[in-house]
């Protein structure tokens, strides 16, 4: 069974010091590039959010506070600070993340009108962003799944991954939470193994 390992949102602006720091962000990067090193993937796919300047997401351009909530194209749509703006440094990789082994970069959150937590799709679920299609060239079946943050584009992605038909597998200790209620990342957690998402501890 050929599987890959996803790699979800390691950019600065999610890790320590970022707009949108994820608490102890840093903290996952040496067990990611552990897991490279130790295992053989047949490919390493990095996600990378990437907003243009103008995207309806961020607060400051609804003229609200970061946390409100509006309804963006028929979906309530958490308001956050600007985050992982195309060719600025919160949208690199952070350094520490070993890219050596990388195949293939995905980025999402490029249309201003609708936000993008899942590595394969946008947020009304009709836009693709490709990945889906590169696993199944390459004769994907099984796929772990690393990065930021859990309880949003980590989950989006796992839960797709899975009904999209993969064997889907998230680390435990690849990820961590926003956690903007104390109990988001249980509940995350929670739901993706209703979804037969495999937690590995």
């Amino acid at each position: 069974m050929k599987k890959a390992l996803i790699i979800v949102d390691v950019q600065n602006d999610f890790c320590e010091g970022g707009a949108l720091a994820v608490p102890n962000a840093n903290e996952i990067i040496p067990y990611i590039n552990l897991l490279m090193e130790e295992n053989q993937y047949d490919q390493i796919v990095l996600t990378q959010d990437w907003h243009p300047a103008n995207h309806k997401s961020f607060a400051s351009n609804n003229g609200k506070k970061v946390g409100e909530t509006i309804i963006l194209n028929g979906l309530p749509q958490f308001l956050w600070p600007d985050h992982c703006v195309q060719g600025t440094f919160g949208a690199e990789f952070h350094k520490d993340l070993n890219l050596d082994k990388v195949t293939h970069i995905v980025q999402k959150g490029k249309n201003p009108d609708v936000d993008s937590y899942s590595g394969f799709q946008d947020n009304n679920q009709i836009v693709k962003t490709g990945l889906d299609d590169f696993l199944k060239f390459h004769d994907i079946q099984l796929v772990e799944i690393v990065g930021l943050a859990l309880d949003y584009c980590v989950k989006y992605t796992c839960l797709d991954a899975a009904r999209l038909g993969y064997v889907t597998c998230l680390h435990f200790n690849g990820t961590r939470a926003v956690n903007l209620k104390p109990e988001n990342a249980k509940d995350a957690v929670f739901e993706m193994l209703q979804n037969t998402v495999t937690v590995l501890g």
